[in-house]
């Protein structure tokens, strides 16, 4: 309901002087036929506005994303192995692995430990291999 339907402007009557007469409603105007709403105009600077918002909203993922993949991981408990003449990458992490783990998994994480191109050894070097297991 609108403010003018629930307390009517109220004119008073014109009449001799001295009487009093009860005061009559204003009529408001006829209500204007409903008319379509306008289509959005979006100006330059609105545009502007909303790339903007737009690389914001991107960037906030993207450097959201790389904080999420650059999380410390544990640290892993290592000890050292010396490398005996005919030892092999594959035998150091048949021996180091976990029942039931992939030995292909942790000859890919000695190299990554070690710090190894490839997988070939020397007899007498000295490896990193990972503690406990």
């Amino acid at each position: 309901m609108s403010a003018i339907a629930a307390h009517p402007r109220v004119a008073p009557s014109i009449g001799p002087r001295g009487a009093r007469t009860a005061p009559a409603p204003v009529r408001a105007r006829p209500a204007a036929a409903a008319e379509a709403p306008a289509r959005l105009h979006l100006t330059r600077r609105g545009r502007v506005v909303l790339v903007l918002l737009a690389l914001l909203v991107v960037a906030a993922g993207v450097m959201g994303g790389r904080a999420v993949a650059d999380a410390p991981q544990r640290a892993t408990e290592v000890t050292t192995h010396a490398v005996v003449a005919g030892e092999t990458l594959w035998q150091i992490a048949s021996d180091v692995a976990v029942p039931g783990e992939d030995v292909r998994d942790v000859v890919a994480q000695l190299r990554d430990l070690n710090g190894m191109a490839d997988s070939s050894l020397i007899a007498g070097q000295v490896l990193l291999v990972p503690a406990g297991s």
